[in-house]
């Protein structure tokens, strides 16, 4: 089965091994193919300004497309017109392929007080980041309705994993503070991530249309800074006197991965405990 992952960065790319290890024919575009490991191939592509050349025999395609910079501009060039450009190409050339996931994140939704959030959750984001992705998410499914094409939206929560080490520096700086009111944070390890989007592309039970990819606990920030201190041996980050209104920091919600896990999905790190400790451990490598 051919497999086209539109924007093959790191986690694309480690989708596009496993999708590669399971038989599959994979093709991976991007602005620099050369950088693709053995197992895909490589074809040149800027998604955000023109329409791609695609096999005709794609039945999978992964849309895992990141901005270049947090800016407005930079997330509409991404995902709504790297999106547009993928189904105009698809639609040229006839191509209807089984599935096409899209990689969302859970910013789609808003800070909802601690409160648990899933897919039926109403999408009502703040920023323009969870904005630009509810229009993405709704322009897939608008554009493969009445089409035997299943899509598929995976709103991912934070990524950290090999080469994601942001709060891991910031404990070991003495940079890191603990928010003075308690804060959930949505985190999955790269490698689960790649996982689900293999596991969601491939199985055989048809799919819903949208799933949250979280880990099992969605935990306290401080907790978490607590615990990467423990495991390096640095001294317990300060807590913030108040969080400001000027770094209101990124809002708390606890996000449900239970339909995720409804389909069979196992995870290798099922907490940021289990995962940290791998990224802590040297495990894995971020592609290029």
């Amino acid at each position: 089965m051919t497999v086209l992952i539109a924007g093959c960065g790191d986690l694309g790319t480690e989708a596009g091994l496993r999708f590669a290890e399971l038989g599959h024919d994979v093709i991976g575009l991007r602005r620099s193919p050369e950088k693709l490991p053995a197992g895909i191939r490589g074809m040149h592509a800027d998604l955000s300004r023109g329409v791609p050349i695609l096999p005709a025999d794609v039945k999978i395609v992964i849309v895992s497309i990141a901005a270049d910079s947090s800016t407005e501009e930079a997330y509409r060039a991404a995902y709504i017109d790297g999106l547009h450009n993928i189904l105009d190409a698809l639609d040229r050339d006839s191509i209807e392929p089984r599935r096409i996931l899209f990689v969302s994140s859970t910013a789609v939704y808003k800070d909802s007080d601690g409160a648990v959030v899933d897919e039926t959750t109403p999408t009502e984001p703040t920023r323009f980041s969870g904005k630009v992705l509810v229009e993405a998410e709704n322009l897939l499914l608008a554009r493969t309705r009445g089409t035997r094409t299943q899509p598929i939206v995976l709103r991912l929560g934070g990524i950290y994993g090999p080469g994601r080490t942001r709060l891991i520096s910031q404990v070991l700086s003495g940079q890191a503070v603990i928010p003075a009111q308690p804060r959930h944070t949505n985190r999955v390890h790269r490698d689960d991530a790649a996982a689900m989007i293999v596991h969601l592309a491939t199985m055989e039970q048809d799919p819903d249309q949208v799933y949250v990819g979280v880990d099992d606990h969605a935990a306290e920030m401080g907790d978490v800074m607590r615990f990467l201190a423990l495991e390096l041996g640095n001294p317990e980050p300060p807590t913030a006197v108040e969080d400001t209104a000027s770094n209101p920091g990124p809002g708390d919600k606890r996000c449900s991965n239970q339909r995720l896990r409804e389909t069979g999905f196992e995870f290798a790190f099922p907490t940021y405990v289990e995962g940290y400790r791998a990224v802590l451990a040297g495990q894995g490598i971020r592609h290029p």
